[in-house]
């Protein structure tokens, strides 16, 4: 299995090629980790992570400026149906648009939605922090589908986070977390999956889930 991990400037990368490799281990696959922003490279690979952290703007900005990159990344995973994980702001980038800063920035738009900010009355009426920080439960909501049907839920995952999709189909959100509102975790559509939680930092939970995604043959 050759999987290609998108290297773009604007992931937590090194953390994601770790914990990726661990899970490929545990497993004993055949297994090879690229990390790369070139198209031939994405065009041969057998899945896709895309990471993430920081600006929804300048994250996206960082994706498309890679000669070739959007449109081999469209290739593989929108017409061959390759495997694709997005984790965190990589899962943000699946919406039609981030608003972050006030201003609306166009992305992938694989999965609709929109990407918004945590609502301010979760801090001046409840007295939650934002940026949502630290471990929370995740909830399943398609607890059949075949990468939630390998891990025990509910467990807690590691979240950093300002910023949450919405405006989602109810079908395409898998598991949920609660802060204040309901936060999309995990979602997903056909060969597309993507988390708002970090799985790299998640420990056991966030290693099982990488293993039933290098397992996943959608």
């Amino acid at each position: 299995m050759k999987l290609a991990l998108i290297d773009y400037g604007s992931g937590n990368i090194h953390s994601v090629s770790r914990a990726v490799t661990h899970a490929a281990t545990e497993m004993g696959i055949d297994f090879e980790l690229v990390l790369t922003d070139r198209a031939e490279q994405v065009a041969v690979s057998d899945a896709i992570i895309l990471p993430g952290v920081g600006h929804f703007a300048d994250c996206y900005h960082s994706l498309s400026s890679v000669d070739g990159l959007l449109d081999a990344l469209h290739e593989a995973v929108m017409v061959q149906a390759k495997p694709f994980l997005g984790i965190c702001v990589g899962m943000q980038l699946l919406a039609d648009h981030g608003l972050e800063g006030g201003v609306q920035t166009d992305a992938l738009g694989w999965i609709g939605g929109v990407v918004d900010r945590l609502p301010s009355h979760l801090s001046t009426e409840q007295g939650l922090k934002i940026p949502h920080m630290g471990w929370n439960n995740l909830q399943p909501r398609a607890a059949s589908h075949r990468v939630l049907r390998q891990m025990t839920l509910p467990a807690q995952a590691y979240f950093v986070h300002s910023y949450f999709y919405q405006q989602i189909p109810s079908e395409q959100v898998l598991a949920v977390a609660e802060y204040g509102v309901e936060i999309p975790a995990i979602i997903g559509k056909d060969n597309l999956l993507a988390t708002q939680f970090h799985p790299e930092k998640s420990q056991q939970v966030g290693q099982a889930f990488l293993r039933s995604f290098l397992s996943w043959k959608p």
